[in-house]
């Protein structure tokens, strides 16, 4: 498959997620009587949201370069974080709620259709460059960075977008242990990718 195409398809597919959701969120806040800036102040909160954005600008960025981004420095971090996204909804949030409609379609494409897109762009045109050992490492940091925001923000506005980081209800103690499980699992997740990819490569 053509590099810059794959990445194209990987692109829209996420672009099209963030504008329904986004759609979504500034519907259901004008509705509640809280306002276009409160809509996307929540929109904002999600990690899910968050990296679904992170996976369409590298894909847009990979879709404009000659190469079609394989060797893109950020894009195993967009990719083992999006990954992330998929499973950490289907192991921990998939029962909390059911939605229907255009909700469920925005739920469906957010929490697997990019996270599996983005799983075999990465599989079937995996990076030519050889991958550090500590590459998986350095990809830690957009997920620690979104920790340490959600949980500053939390503090600030009392809202925590996911039941694992409410401090409030948990203790920053268990909060924290939970973070750090999730940081682990983020590693194991991408030292996994980095080895397909040596694999495939």
């Amino acid at each position: 498959m053509n590099a810059r195409i794959a990445a194209a398809i990987v692109a829209a597919l996420a672009w099209a997620a963030l504008l329904l959701q986004l759609f979504l969120s500034l519907r259901l806040s004008i509705d509640n009587g809280n306002g276009v800036a409160h809509g996307l102040w929540m929109y904002l909160a999600y990690f899910t949201v968050l990296t679904n954005l992170l996976v369409a600008i590298t894909a847009t960025v990979a879709a404009r370069r000659s190469d079609g981004g394989r060797d893109l420095q950020w894009r195993g971090c967009a990719v083992a974080s999006i990954v992330l996204v998929g499973l950490g909804y289907h192991l921990l949030l998939r029962n909390i709620s059911t939605p229907t409609g255009l909700d469920w379609l925005s739920n469906a494409l957010l929490h697997y259709a990019v996270p599996l897109a983005a799983l075999a762009w990465w599989l079937l045109l995996p990076p030519r460059r050889h991958i550090t050992a500590n590459a998986p490492l350095q990809w830690l940091q957009w997920p620690l960075l979104y920790a340490v925001y959600a949980l500053i923000r939390g503090a600030i506005t009392g809202f925590y977008p996911y039941p694992f980081i409410d401090v409030p209800a948990l203790g920053i103690t268990r909060t924290l242990i939970h973070c750090a499980g999730l940081g682990v699992a983020f590693l194991a997740l991408a030292y996994l990718l980095r080895a397909l990819a040596r694999l495939r490569a």
